[in-house]
């Protein structure tokens, strides 16, 4: 029984963010004791805060890793591209969201 590797290799294909995209998080993200003057266990960004791609690395050869920064919580965080939505795409998923269940507030 061979080694399956859990997902594609990303890096044959041109990254899903540029830096000084605006992003939004998909996912929470606690501190796992790597992150500097946080307690472990730390919410450093929520589910649906906005940030902005910075710079993108690498991860074992295999995963793009995004260096987001979360102006309104302070930090910059480094995340997967299936963490994260664009803006605008997180923004109209939403508007269908609220349509689906009943338009808009106010009507």
């Amino acid at each position: 029984m061979g080694l399956a590797r859990e997902e594609e290799v990303e890096l044959g294909r041109p990254p899903s963010f540029k830096p000084g995209v605006k992003v939004v998080s998909t996912k929470y993200v606690k501190n796992d004791g790597t992150y500097p003057l946080r307690e472990i266990g730390d919410i450093l960004v929520a589910k649906g805060d906005v940030g902005y791609v910075r710079d993108i690395g690498s991860f074992l050869q295999q995963f793009y890793v995004y260096a987001v920064e979360f102006v309104d919580r302070g930090v910059v965080v480094g995340m997967r591209g299936k963490e994260l939505r664009t803006f605008e795409d997180w923004a109209a998923l939403q508007a269908q969201k609220v349509l689906a269940l009943g338009g808009e507030k106010g009507q």
